[in-house]
């Protein structure tokens, strides 16, 4: 908005409102206004805009703050009405009270639990697409008849209640769940104020499961496909079919097979992008990682093949493509829960990577070596930040690994051939 004429002084009445002359936009494309302002009570006005609105405001100084705030439209409000709202809202000022800071409090203490959250979202651009399915299951399995409920109304007792009600199904997903609450309200806390500018929440609830010693005890995962598991796994994972001619579920083995033989985290595996490849290097580098450090690793020659296949096959930018928005497979645990049915191992993604380090520590990688291909960064070790390990370095400890893990799923070191059956793809290394 911007004005194309100084603004006036008048005795405001309905017939001079109605007579008020529409100002002309002098850049295409954007609002002018002009503002009349009442000559028997200070800071009453009325604008105009070359839309042809006319609006009554109110304009004062409030806290060294020019403060200017819209009472209403014309015709909708008249004059009178007007000007009675203005003496009113004039007075609460000439008191110490400010009308748009009580506005914006009344507002914040009425927000509600799905308000705060797709706030938190639109503040977190730079959460991971996985990340956000995972809160908003969160919201939709633990949540979901509080996401109408002002935040303000969610008390102690309710959480410590809604944790031992979610413990009896999960205990660690109890814990999960409280954890992202707490992050809501700790945003909500920032973002919510008072009229006089202090937070909102006063206390985070969740706190209260600290006090009382609530969180449940849950222990780290150690869950590994285990040595004598792994043929039984792979052959279930090569024999499995679509039950469309999607190709899913041979892209999807492919996408576990990696998992295993690199131990990269699921989503690092699934965004990966034909041009993070060098199959001339025989090298795939990641470089969006959880501890923000690019990723280099050589490939084996089983990857090397495995990604050769998948290039030659690929006609999108993902590795491993998917019909949703994201390009990418996205939910693999329908395949998944077919390889566990049909192998009888159950197993989770993060199951893969730790199989991956479990292989690795029991051929006697060094250290160091361990470290860069799971790249672990190397807290409060001297020795580690004089080392530059070269993704070289990295190509025998790599291959060994292979090596050890095809030997253990009966597979025979050679070549791999690749039969083509019904737009299906198997692959048999022989």
């Amino acid at each position: 908005m911007f004005d194309t004429q100084k603004d006036h002084k008048m005795k405001i009445t309905k017939s001079v409102v109605d007579k008020l002359i529409v100002p002309e936009a002098l850049i295409k494309g954007r609002t002018a206004q002009k503002r009349y302002y009442d000559d028997a009570m200070k800071g009453f006005g009325v604008r105009v805009t070359s839309g042809g609105t006319k609006a009554f405001f109110i304009e004062k100084l409030v806290n060294n703050k020019l403060r200017r705030i819209t009472i209403g439209h014309y015709p909708h409000l008249t004059v009178e009405q007007a000007r009675k709202e203005a003496q009113k809202l004039l007075g609460q000022i000439a008191t110490g009270i400010d009308p748009i800071a009580e506005k914006k409090e009344r507002k914040a203490k009425s927000v509600t639990l799905r308000e705060v959250f797709e706030e938190y979202l639109d503040a977190r651009k730079s959460l991971k697409f996985t990340t956000v399915l995972d809160y908003q299951r969160i919201m939709k399995e633990s949540f979901l008849d509080w996401q109408n409920k002002p935040i303000l109304d969610i008390t102690k007792d309710m959480v410590a209640a809604r944790h031992s009600h979610l413990g009896e199904r999960s205990e660690a997903r109890a814990n999960l769940a409280m954890r992202f609450l707490r992050a809501l309200f700790n945003f909500a806390a920032g973002q919510y104020e008072d009229a006089k500018g202090r937070s909102l929440i006063l206390e985070n609830p969740v706190k209260q499961l600290s006090h009382t010693r609530a969180w449940y005890r849950v222990e780290r995962r150690q869950t590994v496909i285990k040595a004598h598991q792994l043929s039984t796994w792979y052959n279930a994972l090569i024999e499995i079919e679509d039950e469309r001619t999607t190709g899913k579920s041979a892209i999807l083995r492919d996408y576990f097979l990696l998992i295993l033989f690199t131990g990269l985290r699921r989503e690092e595996a699934l965004r990966l992008t034909w041009d993070q490849v060098d199959l001339q290097g025989k090298t795939l580098t990641i470089k969006d990682t959880k501890n923000h450090q690019k990723h280099i690793l050589p490939l084996s020659d089983f990857l090397y093949n495995l990604l050769e296949f998948r290039k030659i096959n690929s006609a999108t930018t993902f590795v491993f493509p998917g019909g949703g928005k994201t390009g990418y497979i996205v939910e693999p645990r329908k395949v998944m829960q077919k390889v566990i049915d049909l192998s009888g191992v159950s197993f989770t993604l993060h199951d893969l990577r730790r199989t991956f380090i479990t292989i690795a520590e029991s051929l006697d990688i060094p250290a160091y070596a361990l470290k860069r291909l799971l790249n672990h960064k190397m807290y409060h070790d001297v020795t580690a930040g004089y080392i530059i390990m070269d993704v070289e370095r990295l190509r025998m400890p790599m291959q060994m690994i292979t090596d050890h893990l095809l030997k253990l799923m009966g597979v025979k070191l050679g070549g791999e051939v690749i039969s083509i059956m019904s737009n299906k793809i198997n692959r048999r290394l022989l």
